[in-house]
């Protein structure tokens, strides 16, 4: 049997099976304290001169009286019940055990309050036996003072011997009942703080858990798209100026070996972003010295090196340039260069492109539209689109992209840049 509790938001966990374990042992330790007891009580005259039972049943009532506390962790009503009506027996009888059987009953009356969770139920079945108790001592109380044996305390005067000594009995049992009371609700109420902690720690290690897994996933993406955007670049200009190479190598050597200077130049820029990118990566704790340094200030240089690979391509910057956040600059750089290499790739021969920046009060929008060949709307975007997305997702923006009806594609990306309050504005 696991020992692992199951707890529910509205019960305290269930009790363990050491738990259970333990309690086996409180009865039979408690079994034989009260064997002991009603040995040594029944020498010692507990109950004075009078005839008492035999040990037979001081063994019967020791037994009854600690051997339900064995399950007072399964049935803790049934067992405090049972244990009050052994208790009333024994003292009755007048069985010479003075001491177990009190532990015994405070332990059951404990139990009640601590292990019940329908809270209502646990105040009556405790109410019943702590009311019952106290008519018991009342009805005996009245008894003796009615037909008083000799040897009770004198009643004479206003305030007796035997009203003092019957005060004290309802005062002890008044605070008996009272602190097993008091100490089960404690115990329970502290259980089921114990257990809302236990869960909050375990849901907090879940969500611990899926944000890692998260952020692992976020990080596989985020490497998919730099690289994506790094190899396509360029590979796809090598593949343009290897082609050129390739058609011209015969007739002009000297334009071929333009050409393949070309690739090479373009293989060592791939080679170059690729080991920045993977610095960054390795790099904890911040931005990796000779990190990634493209920029939107670097868009003139993108757009020439589009020209320089037979994607003829202007650029127009309208407005004032304004200090963007890094994340921004980098993902504008990207998304741009994406769109030129798609345009090269799938615009055919005769396209052509344009790049317009355009700063406005509130926001940065770049567009990038070319012309070439009817492109039909894709079923399900590239790669290239997807990561375009996720940037501009990234940055606080929002894409738009698609072919254009007479031909061609356009990609426009649109940032909400943060406006300073005026000096001087209201408060």
């Amino acid at each position: 049997m696991s020992d692992t509790p199951v707890a529910h938001a509205d019960r305290r966990p269930r009790p363990t099976g050491r738990e259970l374990r333990s309690d086996l042992w409180l009865a039979a330790a408690l079994f034989l304290a009260a064997v002991l007891s009603a040995a040594l009580g029944s020498v010692a005259g507990a109950y004075g001169t009078d005839a008492t039972l035999g040990m037979q049943w001081s063994l019967l009532y020791s037994f009854g009286l600690t051997a339900p506390l064995a399950l007072r962790r399964r049935f803790p009503e049934a067992v405090v019940v049972v244990v009050a009506l052994v208790f009333f027996v024994g003292v009755s009888a007048r069985i010479p055990e003075l001491y177990v059987a009190n532990i015994a009953l405070f332990i059951a009356m404990y139990t009640v309050g601590a292990w019940v969770d329908d809270r209502r139920r646990a105040m009556w079945v405790r109410v019943a036996v702590i009311v019952g108790m106290f008519v018991w001592l009342l009805v005996t109380t009245l008894q003796a003072a009615i037909d008083p044996s000799d040897d009770s305390p004198s009643q004479a005067g206003l305030f007796s011997p035997f009203a003092a000594f019957m005060l004290i009995q309802f005062l002890v049992n008044a605070a008996f009942f009272g602190g097993a009371y008091y100490m089960g609700d404690r115990a329970y109420a502290a259980a089921m703080s114990r257990a809302a902690l236990e869960e909050r720690t375990a849901e907090l290690e879940r969500e611990r858990e899926v944000t890692a897994a998260q952020a692992v996933a976020l990080d596989r993406v985020r490497i998919a798209r730099e690289l994506h955007d790094v190899v396509a670049h360029h590979v796809s200009a090598m593949g343009v100026q290897a082609g050129a190479a390739r058609a011209v190598l015969n007739r002009d050597p000297e334009a071929a070996r333009t050409a393949l200077l070309g690739v090479e130049a373009s293989a060592r820029s791939a080679l170059t972003e690729l080991r920045q990118l993977l610095e960054t990566l390795r790099t904890s704790g911040g931005e990796a010295e000779g990190g990634s340094t493209v920029r939107l200030s670097g868009i003139a240089d993108l757009v020439a090196h589009a020209n320089d690979n037979g994607l003829p391509t202007t650029l127009t910057i309208v407005g004032d340039a304004v200090e963007l956040p890094e994340l921004v600059q980098v993902n504008a750089y990207r998304v741009a260069q994406e769109a030129l290499t798609n345009a090269r790739r799938h615009g055919g021969p005769d396209a052509a492109a344009d790049v317009r920046l355009r700063y406005t009060d509130d926001a940065v929008e770049l567009e990038v539209a070319n012309t070439g060949r009817v492109v039909a709307a894709p079923m399900r975007p590239g790669l290239g689109l997807v990561g375009m997305r996720e940037r501009a997702a990234a940055s606080g923006g929002e894409l738009e992209a698609g072919p254009r009806g007479r031909g061609g594609f356009l990609v426009r990306l649109r940032v909400p840049i943060a406006v300073p309050a005026a000096a001087g504005g209201a408060a």
